[in-house]
């Protein structure tokens, strides 16, 4: 059993841990706000996007075959880009690996199928879980460590990149793996085809009026996708920055509460010892007297 000073000692590193927590969750919280109502306000904006392409890719199909580069998908493809977004940091819980887990089952179904895969990685964490495993896979990596604010510049540039390199037929299809914010303590992992753009799973809205398109339909599209794959990824950003918070604040309040209670075990282990070392210490001056 561990002596007085080994508790004592312990005692106080436990409480300088549960300072920390605390500290961290409520860094967190005040965090979680802000960017909360970042993702909520994204989502609109990016869904909307997606339907006004889902709108023109109809028409022009309807007029039409479709021969826009970004929407077509090919039949047997074979080159698939895994891109996985997490965060720069850990202590949040089970955030990242629940991303990471997501991609690895897809690549590792991918794999099967004897697909040619490579890994595009958005934050550290991400890398670092599937660097051992699929080390071998990487691409590209970016890094958002240096970032203070999510802005609509990053994402441009990360689409930019993945749009020159769909141009240059590295790959066929990308599909990109995030944390899609619900509440606090619900943070579902999901993900998308993002490049060629699905255009049969959009929801888009018919109706029976014709429109004449100026430019045509096919130079809009050029135009629009871009900064639709721009739109999707700064929501997907967004998406994850707010699932980070929520998932740290209910990571630190957990290990806060954890803290309390191995403080309150070991406070009564710590009694228990000194009281039986006063018992021992009685029981030496009681014999010692009755000796005499």
């Amino acid at each position: 059993m561990p002596n007085l000073k080994d508790l004592k000692i312990r005692i106080d590193s436990v409480k300088s841990t549960r300072k920390i927590t605390k500290a961290m969750q409520m860094v967190a919280a005040a965090k979680l706000r802000k960017a909360q109502e970042s993702a909520e306000r994204g989502r609109p904006y990016a869904e909307k996007m997606r339907g006004i392409v889902a709108n023109l890719a109809n028409t022009s199909q309807e007029n039409g075959s479709i021969t826009n580069k970004f929407l077509i998908n090919k039949d047997s493809p074979t080159k698939y880009l895994i891109i996985v977004a997490t965060a720069e940091r850990g202590l949040c819980g089970g955030f990242n690996s629940s991303i990471v887990k997501l991609a690895r089952l897809r690549i590792s179904a991918l794999l099967k199928e004897n697909k040619n895969v490579k890994i595009l990685t958005i934050g550290k964490k991400g890398r670092e879980q599937l660097k051992r495993d699929y080390g071998s896979l990487f691409a590209e990596h970016v890094d958002l460590s240096s970032e203070k604010n999510l802005t609509f510049e990053i994402a441009k540039k990360i689409a930019a990149g993945i749009i020159t390199n769909f141009e240059d037929d590295d790959f066929e299809i990308a599909e990109i793996f995030y944390n899609r914010f619900e509440s606090v303590i619900s943070q579902i992992p999901s993900s998308f085809q993002i490049l060629p753009v699905e255009v049969s799973q959009q929801n888009s809205e018919h109706d029976n009026t014709n429109f004449e398109f100026e430019p045509d339909e096919e130079e809009i599209l050029n135009e629009l996708i871009p900064k639709s794959i721009a739109t999707s990824i700064f929501s997907v950003l967004q998406e994850n920055a707010a699932s980070e918070q929520g998932s740290r604040m209910a990571a630190m309040d957990n290990a806060t509460r954890n803290a309390g209670e191995m403080i309150d075990k070991l406070t009564i282990d710590y009694n228990r010892s000194r009281q039986a070392a006063i018992t021992n210490e009685l029981i030496e001056i009681i014999s010692g007297a009755e000796a005499l």
